[in-house]
């Protein structure tokens, strides 16, 4: 499996991801918010990548970190259009998500839904035991 980037402007001119476009025309937003203890403390410098497999690509969409609020704020991201003739059936592109933090003990991975024109909020709730370096809490 190849990994791409979305900024490789070789990939994104190509048929595969051209056809990915194609069906995805809309643009939907992903946040993150990454804390412990309820939701309490927010978790700075978690590393987020957020990718899709497209026809045996792994396309990375997103790479960053968690700021000192544990939010990243608006992930754009292309989403399928609503078929206007129904209505009933939801349509979405769905994003993996990993979350890693090398000082600490957290590799997670989510699946997220995007929708066209919305914004989906992705909470990462870390546990007590995973964030212990002082680093990671931002101190």
């Amino acid at each position: 499996m190849n990994t791409e980037y979305i900024n490789n402007t070789e990939f994104t001119n190509s048929p595969i991801y051209q056809s990915f476009l194609n069906n995805n025309k809309g643009v939907g937003f992903l946040m993150i918010r990454a804390s412990a203890a309820s939701e309490a403390i927010p978790i700075s410098n978690l590393k987020i990548v957020v990718s899709k497999q497209i026809n045996g690509n792994k396309v990375i969409f997103f790479d960053g970190v968690t700021n000192s609020s544990g939010m990243i704020e608006r992930i754009s991201l292309p989403a399928p259009v609503q078929d206007e003739n129904n209505l009933d059936i939801p349509r979405f592109a769905t994003y993996d998500i990993e979350a890693t933090y090398e000082e600490g003990n957290i590799k997670d991975k989510y699946n997220v839904n995007i929708y066209n024109g919305l914004i989906t909020l992705q909470k990462i709730i870390v546990t007590p035991s995973d964030y212990l370096s002082g680093d990671y809490l931002g101190y």
